[in-house]
């Protein structure tokens, strides 16, 4: 195995990492309703701080990455993310766990801006692809976040669910320090892009990244947050533990990141708008189909949704690698990524407020079917320059 293999290897599993400790919390609260004397929405509200840190640290991580070191940026990521988790399960009541999950969202935000950029550096011939793969490794861990947190939570008690996945976080920053010199990752390369677009084409890409950064972050967000809790009660014929809803939701979520996989290789030499706009139409609908699903109609529909989801995240961030040069990426996707994550924070808020005033979450997926008509405008919005793939940054 190359260098280069072994750094793509490990940037992958960091993404698996980073999803995974961000949605620990929202199956392992399923099993602790009623604790600290808080109910599903009350103990949900605990985690606003680390998706709002999620978003905001991304810009000083960013930048850190540009001018700094990116390999020492991901080391701080792993050793960071995985001792934030730990501490996080040895958490003592409400306000300690709060501040836990913030420290979480924070150095989470470390890994997009920064892996990202260090991913697709040099992948212009196939950025699709690699973003395809990462995306995969990552959805990974929003699955097995389910699963794993579902299992250790039944089995060990919640606080095993933070203390296991912290632990093996932390072994792959020390093998990511063994196996990844600093040598094989080189420096950014020059700041100006083999083609100038036009100040239109920039203008229009810069709106459209925008919108569906800000709607689809909050659309992501909201999904795979609210899905144990409503599976929990839309297949409740189907599932009767926490772990059994893990599974589910663990199945849903590893089977529509294929999503990541095709959309990858659709991408790569094809105008980014031909693969967008489908998938932001087709996006409306399933999410409306999601208000009133239930039981196998309620686990396909979600399936179909999630496959769309997850399948719009390579294109969001083809955007950035096709119109950014290396040198600004850090710093480009820090942007994307804190519009994208800020916006999502208000997920927790709207999902907790909904679910309590309505008792279930048709008023969740209603909020979420103007926000896919806000990424289809977006798409719609989005040029397809004939020299898109021709050239492209370098």
């Amino acid at each position: 195995m190359t260098s280069n293999d072994k750094t793509l290897l490990f940037l992958n599993i960091g993404h698996t990492w980073d999803h995974l400790a961000m949605l620990i919390f929202p199956t392992v609260v399923l099993a602790m309703t009623g604790e600290f004397g808080l109910d599903y929405a009350g103990l949900l509200q605990l985690s606003i701080g680390g998706f709002i840190a999620f978003g905001a640290g991304s810009l000083p991580a960013g930048w850190l990455g540009d001018h700094w070191d990116r390999r020492g940026m991901m080391i701080l990521f792993f050793l960071g993310l995985g001792t934030a988790t730990i501490a996080t399960g040895f958490a003592q009541g409400p306000i300690q766990i709060a501040v836990a999950l913030t420290f979480v969202g924070l150095c989470a935000s470390i890994y997009h801006p920064v892996g990202l950029a260090m991913l697709v550096r040099g992948q212009q011939a196939r950025v699709g692809q690699v973003l395809g793969v990462n995306g995969v490794w990552g959805n990974l861990g929003v699955a097995f976040a389910a699963l794993s947190a579902g299992g250790l939570a039944e089995w060990f008690g919640w606080r095993w669910a933070f203390i296991v996945p912290g632990v093996l976080c932390v072994l792959t920053g020390l093998a990511f320090i063994y196996f990844v010199p600093a040598v094989t990752l080189g420096a950014p390369a020059g700041k100006k892009a083999q083609v100038t677009y036009s100040p239109g084409v920039m203008k229009r890409v810069f709106i459209s990244l925008v919108a569906v950064t800000i709607c689809g972050g909050i659309i992501f967000n909201a999904t795979t947050i609210a899905m144990p809790k409503l599976f929990e009660e839309r297949l409740s014929v189907m599932v009767h533990t926490t772990f059994g809803v893990g599974a589910l939701v663990c199945c849903v979520f590893v089977l529509a990141a294929v999503a990541q996989l095709c959309v990858g290789r659709l991408i790569d030499g094809r105008p980014l708008r031909s693969v967008f706009l489908p998938f932001a139409a087709v996006q409306v609908p399933l999410i409306l189909i999601g208000m009133f699903a239930e039981g196998w109609g309620m686990l396909a529909a979600a399936f179909a949704m999630m496959f769309v989801v997850f399948g719009l995240i390579p294109i969001n961030d083809a955007i950035v690698a096709r119109y950014v040069a290396d040198a600004w990426r850090s710093r480009i996707y820090a942007v994307r990524y804190v519009m994208s994550f800020t916006g999502s924070s208000l997920a927790v808020p709207m999902i907790g407020g909904l679910h309590r005033a309505d008792g279930g979450f048709a008023g969740v997926f209603a909020v979420l079917g103007v926000l896919a008509v806000g990424s289809l405008a977006a798409a719609l919005l989005f040029p397809a320059p004939r020299n898109e793939v021709a050239a492209q940054p370098a």
